[in-house]
């Protein structure tokens, strides 16, 4: 049996595991404005947190400052509100950006390359160099466009950005991991396990082909590409899944891409347990969901972890949730003993048979998506939305006809009555956020915003890395939204 630590890492990617060095316990937060966010974080990280996951709120998501028509009803609710660098200055006060401090991921996609750009010039108002940044940002705007629709251009200029990061970070940040290519939001759209694996693995392969055709140093990219998937229900499923993920990326960097060098080849990844498997109806038994899910991803070899709190399918986490959850993470790693061993599950008949099933099933998919020219053509055909749509249809229907216990909905139901105590966004949130950004507005220097906005709309329409010019819009205070609406002036609007 293979050992852990070596190709092609079915065991896991470090030989000593959890033994050397525990997962990272990085709670995803976002709560209305910068300003309360920055206390959430404070307050996770002084409860033992030991990264940041920072949630925007859907109008930064799509491009749109917190005074647009809209994002009314949305400022704050899905995450943190971000139209300038001003918020992502207060979003951070207080916390240090450098590699020996702080390790921050931003679940951000279509508006990317504008974010990382407040980062970075947040980094040079804080004195870090950029080779110091430790972080992530997901980047990963092909699974926009199978599962969660949150994009803004179409494909081909979207793609142009995404490449226009990892040039940026392979030249100036070493160490900051430049994609997070995200199964997470593909199986909360309702796939299986072997389509969760299949497809992020499919639209990782469309990556390093984007990563090969800007002329980049494969090995040195293949070493900073991390993953991001979903903790189920299944628990033995989802162990199995994430040893055979681990195993198939391996062969296809060393048998597609040639790749000798072994870090190359290892699927780094983050879990966060399954949003979607959150029940209204008796929401204490979500805390045992979300353990059972914790457990699958630890024992599968994640490198760093959220877990979901048991309130988030009423509304954004209250303090006392939150803190349940990281306390979940805390109570596997330092009580349960798991962490003392190097891949426990390894050697079971039936996980070593199902970690092979998973990765037959997924190289037939993969097989699949080849012939249709690549993720790209396969997005752009309907075939892996077609694919997730099924399954989800199949599952649901199974819940609905009694076949699939979800307990407390379909079965050992009760008469609980709903939370009495759950989070509220204040209206006044999005007042105070609009007259905070009109405040900057009138503060700026104009003259430099529009000379900045006028060089962005120069550099799109050329074939030049767009992130500098996006570093110079932002530290003039240039928002978001005026960002965006030049981009969309010059690449379009996607519409399917």
């Amino acid at each position: 049996m293979e050992e852990a630590g070596k190709y092609p890492f079915t065991r896991g990617i470090y030989e000593d595991m959890y033994r050397g060095r525990l997962w990272t316990m990085r709670q995803y937060a976002g709560l209305g404005s910068a300003r309360e966010t920055n206390k959430r974080f404070q307050y996770l990280l002084s409860q033992g947190q030991t990264g940041l996951s920072v949630a925007f709120h859907l109008p930064t998501q799509l491009g749109y400052d917190s005074d647009h028509p809209l994002a009314i009803g949305e400022i704050g609710r899905a995450g943190v509100a971000v139209d300038t660098l001003k918020d992502m200055e207060i979003l951070f006060k207080n916390i240090p950006l450098d590699k020996d401090k702080i390790s921050t991921s931003m679940t951000i996609n279509a508006t990317a390359p504008i974010l990382l750009a407040m980062y970075i010039a947040l980094a040079k108002k804080q004195g870090v160099p950029l080779e110091k940044l430790e972080g992530t940002i997901q980047n990963d705007i092909l699974k926009e466009y199978i599962a969660r629709n949150a994009y803004i251009f179409p494909p081909s200029p979207s793609i142009r950005l995404v490449g226009d990061i990892f040039e940026y970070c392979v030249r100036n940040m070493p160490k900051w991991n430049m994609i997070s290519i995200s199964g997470y939001h593909i199986r909360e759209a309702g796939s299986t396990a072997v389509q969760e694996v299949a497809f992020t693995l499919a639209n990782a392969i469309e990556y390093m082909n984007l990563a090969k055709s800007r002329g980049l140093d494969l090995t040195a990219f293949g070493q900073r590409v991390s993953f991001f998937f979903a903790g189920h229900n299944n628990f033995l499923e989802e162990i199995a899944k994430f040893r055979a993920a681990r195993r198939l990326w391996a062969k296809i960097m060393r048998e597609r891409f040639n790749m000798q060098d072994n870090r190359a080849c290892q699927l780094r990844f983050h879990v966060q347990t399954c949003g979607h498997t959150l029940t209204m109806e008796q929401p204490l038994n979500n805390i045992v969901r979300t353990t059972i899910q914790a457990l699958a991803a630890v024992l599968g070899g994640a490198q760093s972890l959220h877990t979901n709190s048991f309130d988030e399918a009423y509304a954004t986490p209250s303090e006392e949730a939150v803190l349940v959850a990281l306390r979940t993470q805390q109570i596997i790693a330092y009580e349960s003993g798991i962490a003392a061993a190097v891949d426990p599950a390894g050697g079971s008949y039936y996980i070593e048979s199902l970690t092979d099933i998973i990765e037959s099933q997924a190289n037939t998919y993969i097989a699949e998506i080849d012939k249709l020219g690549g993720a790209v053509s396969a997005i752009e055909q309907g075939y892996i939305q077609r694919e997730i749509q099924n399954s989800s249809f199949f599952n649901q229907k199974e819940i609905w006809e009694g076949r699939k216990v979800v307990v407390g909905v379909n079965k050992f139901q009760s008469d609980y009555q709903g939370m009495k105590k759950i989070t509220k966004i204040s209206p006044k949130v999005a007042e105070r956020q609009i007259k905070f950004l009109a405040a900057i507005r009138r503060k700026r220097n104009q003259t430099k915003v529009d000379a900045t906005l006028k060089s962005l709309e120069r550099v799109a329409r050329s074939n030049d890395n767009i992130m500098p010019v996006l570093i110079e819009c932002v530290e003039n205070y240039a928002t978001i939204g005026e960002i965006c609406s030049v981009l969309r002036s010059v690449f379009g609007k996607y519409k399917r």
